[in-house]
């Protein structure tokens, strides 16, 4: 099967990620459909809102579906089988896709993953490479088949991790590293060759719960600081004082021994908190319906002080 010296390409994706990605395929090929998830209401006043891919392509003129379905959706494939679609990429588009789809372009499906596969398969790999302190992660073009991203691996990209990112910083430089990997798989799909990935070295990134976002003070200091960097974009850190609920930021490792959730010190520069094994520093601390504060303040303004506990949270057992 000859592949065109500039393939036409559908594009799949949704939120603000995809973007980079969005952006460096239409500068280098032709985009003759871009299909992202449908509008969602967003806000208190619950405002029908288009993803962020959609109100790209509408900006752009392209052609756009946002199907709400595509398991037995004759239509959409019809659509898509009419755009000319030589091939069709993914990122982070957010839909199980179909065999019947898959078959589709003629070059199939290839999808940007951003970990070093098999490892980190599903839907959250940034942030659960930073919960488990990985130091290296890494962006994965792959052939899309019909499990979760297990597929045969096309090219592959290491990206090591700064140790100050979180899941905001991460995901800027793996969107970077993404968008210039698929120009260059796109332009090479004769001479790529799929490698199939180890089953046995598989590991899973499974979609986030407000619950991850919860700090275990009997973890030690390092771990705990690992799962602030992970949920900094959601749900964020949120920790318990007497059973309400407060969003910590700015977290990082210090020196302190204590018990589990015990204040240690307060001073201007934040809190420090022991842990099950060292002591972390938070720097910023915003009770429920109200604005972020520095730590300091409102230990002042509430009467928390050196030997104050944060209450303990465990997982349920699974």
């Amino acid at each position: 099967m000859s592949v065109p010296a500039a393939p036409r390409v559908a594009f799949f994706g949704s939120p603000a990620f995809a973007l980079p990605v969005l952006e460096a395929i239409r500068e280098h090929f032709e985009v003759v459909l871009v299909v992202a998830q449908p509008d969602k209401p967003v806000g208190r006043g619950l405002r029908l809102t288009p993803p962020p891919v959609a109100a790209r392509a509408a900006e752009l003129g392209l052609p756009l579906a946002q199907p709400k379905k595509l398991r037995g959706n004759a239509a959409f494939e019809a659509q898509l089988r009419e755009s000319g679609a030589d091939v069709a990429v993914t990122c982070a588009y957010g839909k199980i896709l179909p065999a019947s789809l898959l078959a589709v372009p003629r070059f199939g499906f290839l999808n940007t993953h951003t970990s070093l596969l098999p490892a980190y398969r599903g839907a959250a790999p940034i942030q659960w490479a930073l919960i488990r302190g990985e130091s290296v992660t890494g962006t994965t073009i792959m052939q899309t088949d019909v499990g979760m991203d297990t597929g045969p691996i096309l090219l592959q990209e290491a990206l090591p991790i700064a140790p100050e990112w979180t899941s905001l910083e991460l995901a800027d430089a793996l969107g970077t590293q993404a968008a210039r990997l698929i120009v260059e798989a796109l332009s090479s799909l004769p001479d790529l060759t799929p490698t199939p990935q180890d089953e046995a070295a598989a590991t899973h990134a499974p979609m986030l719960v407000k619950e991850d976002g919860f700090v275990r003070w009997q973890e030690d200091a390092q771990a705990v600081v690992n799962r602030y960097r992970g949920v900094a974009a959601w749900p964020q850190t949120t920790a318990f004082l007497n059973g309400a609920r407060l969003k910590l930021g700015g977290l990082s490792v210090t020196e302190g021994r204590g018990q589990p959730g015990e204040v240690l010190r307060v001073a201007a520069d934040g809190l420090t908190v022991a842990c099950g094994q060292g002591a972390v520093r938070v720097e910023t601390v915003q009770p429920e319906a109200r604005r972020a504060q520095s730590a300091g303040v409102w230990a002042q303004a509430v009467g928390v002080a050196a030997g104050t506990r944060f209450d303990l949270w465990e997982p349920a057992p699974a």
